[in-house]
């Protein structure tokens, strides 16, 4: 049988993330023997073993792995479906309404612009705009909490999305105003990778950050902290100027990759009024 239920894809998500059943059950609300009999059950409707049972704990078979990554995304896709049918059905906010989701701080000039343009159209919606952290347009358009995204290339992701590119610039280096490479015209990204006493931030990918001596960076305020006390480089696009202190100098790189932003939104919508607001941000 080809078939899962939502309630069986929640249970062994539960008890893949957890690798305890006691964990799983406890999270999940319930008692252990009965989840183990729905995993058991599901193991055998779909004739895999998904999960390796041993005196150290529970671990994941190859098929388990997959049920995993692609029982996550079944669980987002209902909850997306379930938050986007009540909003347009007027249950959480008024019927004729976006979200609309950015990085914090991110693309100030241009996103003014579409707003503003987009306000000026006959029967346009209400925009609610929803800042967020860094790299979390993608989970807010999975989950439905968003219905489109500003989006930026090579940093975020747009698989599974439809999108449009709207703006594509240069990117810069944002140091301590005092340091000497504050000085210079332009920069390489070999001159800031390793500059002594200035580590490179770090960003996440997917909510991990990469290994390295710099900061873990969490949001642009404590960034702009750790920049002006000399404590740390960035490498960011061009319109991050908007934000920039008095403590800081930013300086073009010549090397840098070119930063895109693009206007993201899910590939099945099927909303004309989302249509509209697409329409919009690529006229401008």
């Amino acid at each position: 049988m080809d078939t899962l239920e939502t309630r069986e894809l929640r249970y062994f998500v539960a008890v893949a993330e957890e690798l305890h059943f006691g964990r799983a059950a406890e999270r999940l609300g319930m008692a252990q023997p009965p989840l183990s009999r729905a995993i058991q059950q599901l193991e055998r409707r779909l004739g895999v073993c998904l999960l390796q049972r041993n005196r150290r704990g529970v671990s994941l078979t190859g098929a388990g792995e997959v049920l995993l990554h692609e029982g996550r995304a079944a669980l987002d896709a209902t909850t997306a479906a379930a938050r986007r049918t009540r909003r347009a059905g007027g249950a959480d906010s008024p019927r004729n309404r976006l979200v609309l989701a950015v990085k914090a701080a991110a693309s100030h000039e241009l996103l003014q612009k579409l707003l503003d343009a987009y306000a000026a159209e006959p029967d346009s919606a209400e925009i609610e705009v929803l800042p967020c952290g860094l790299c979390e347009q993608e989970e807010l358009l999975r989950d439905g909490r968003a219905d489109a995204a500003l989006m930026h290339t090579p940093w975020n992701s747009l698989a599974g999305f439809d999108s449009e590119a709207l703006v594509t610039e240069g990117q810069v280096a944002v140091l301590p105003a005092g340091h000497p490479l504050a000085a210079h015209e332009t920069l390489s990204l070999a001159d800031v990778s390793d500059v002594p006493g200035l580590p490179l931030a770090r960003w996440p990918t997917r909510g991990t950050y990469a290994p390295g001596p710099g900061p873990e960076i969490h949001n642009q305020t404590q960034l702009a902290q750790l920049i002006a006390l000399g404590r740390t480089v960035a490498v960011v696009p061009d319109s991050a100027r908007s934000w920039l202190w008095a403590q800081h100098a930013a300086v073009p790189l010549a090397d840098a990759p070119p930063v895109v932003t693009h206007i993201v939104w899910p590939a099945h919508s099927r909303s004309l009024t989302l249509a509209g607001l697409v329409r919009t941000a690529v006229r401008l």
